[in-house]
């Protein structure tokens, strides 16, 4: 039987300089991401779209999760197979097709560095980022390829 996991936040628009929703150019894109327990995220949109460079944007937090996932699941299965990660980078890339009212992402490439401590252990390094690819629960749930490109490297 499926376990049902529950994910509460709350997002708060914080950009009203006064005269609310007077107009497109008027307001601020910005808000503030919270939950119960980590420090509040500072948002706004994409600056292509008039958002504020210095917060984080929802397409940024999307591929971050993603990123995120396969890393989490990649040290649960190396910790199990006995491969020792030693350090682990993924400079994540996602890609956003912008249409009129709207747009979707069109893929999302993982890049993940990983160095580990024995040459022994490179094949299995190597192969678990397929497996964590498989298990990891953003990427199964989105609707536009993501793929991973990983590079192991033996310290």
């Amino acid at each position: 039987m499926a376990r049902l996991h529950t994910y509460d936040v709350r997002v708060t628009w914080t950009g009203d300089r006064g005269t609310g929703m007077s107009g497109y150019r008027e307001f601020a894109r910005d808000h503030q991401v919270a939950a119960d327990g980590p420090v509040a995220i500072l948002g706004s949109s994409d600056p292509a779209l008039a958002g504020d460079r210095t917060r984080w944007n929802p397409e940024q937090l999307l591929t971050a999760a993603l990123s995120q996932c396969h890393m989490l699941w990649y040290l649960h299965l190396c910790a199990e197979s006995g491969v020792l990660v030693t350090a682990y980078v993924d400079d994540a890339h996602g890609e956003m097709e912008e249409r009129h009212r709207g747009g979707r992402f069109t893929r999302v490439v993982l890049r993940p560095r990983v160095t580990i401590s024995s040459a022994k252990m490179l094949a299995m390094a190597t192969e678990l980022h397929e497996q964590a690819h498989d298990s990891c629960f953003i990427a199964s749930s989105v609707n536009f390829p993501v793929s991973c490109e990983p590079k192991v490297d033996v310290e």
